[in-house]
């Protein structure tokens, strides 16, 4: 670390608030980029970032300016993801909306209007399945859980989980097809459901 670094990160641990500002500045692109390559949703990475940055306001005093800066900023980050991904396994419904922006990250800029209209016709899709069906599909495509696990977690079968998988595929392009008529839709969906 150069000695204005240094220097900078003494007077921030000391309260300075314009070596904060210009710490932020310095660190908050490289913080961006690695959070979004783990998050995928630039909405969460900006309050995620916010609250790194928050930390390092509330914890300045433990800031070693001799030591990794770089690795205690890196540190809080990771662990601010990690709560994150703890709070999505909680909530389904912050799953599908956190699967349906990492989505959208893949479509260029002229395609963000369809990737939005899929993202919905998806999230619509999942909803018109029976509660059982779509716990399982939830464990299984968005929580990575294996058949076994759900079946364990379940109380059921492993055939039972796999039926029912298929079942909810078949349920979701059959929605799909009946409400929609974009025929490049349809076809993307079906591709992509099972793909998952």
């Amino acid at each position: 670390m150069s000695p204005i670094e240094t220097a900078v990160l003494e007077k921030l641990k000391n309260g300075d608030l314009d070596s904060f500002n210009e710490i932020y500045f310095q660190y908050s692109p490289k913080i961006y980029i690695r959070l979004i390559k783990l998050v995928k949703n630039p909405i969460v990475v900006e309050e995620i970032l916010q609250d790194v940055f928050t930390k390092i306001w509330l914890n300045r005093e433990k800031i070693d300016p001799v030591k990794g800066f770089v690795s205690f900023l890196n540190h809080i980050s990771d662990n601010l993801a990690m709560d994150f991904f703890r709070k999505v396994q909680r909530d389904k419904a912050l799953q599908l909306e956190i699967w349906a922006s990492a989505v959208e990250l893949y479509y260029h800029t002229e395609e963000k209007v369809f990737a939005k209209d899929t993202q919905q016709m998806l999230s619509k899709a999942i909803e018109s399945l029976s509660p059982k069906r779509k716990e399982i599909l939830m464990l299984n495509k968005f929580q990575e859980k294996s058949y076994k696990e759900i079946a364990d977690q379940l109380g059921i079968s492993v055939s039972t989980v796999s039926n029912q998988l298929v079942s909810a595929l078949k349920d979701i392009k059959e929605y799909i097809q009946k409400n929609y008529r974009n025929e490049y839709i349809i076809s993307f969906l079906a591709t992509f459901l099972f793909k998952l």
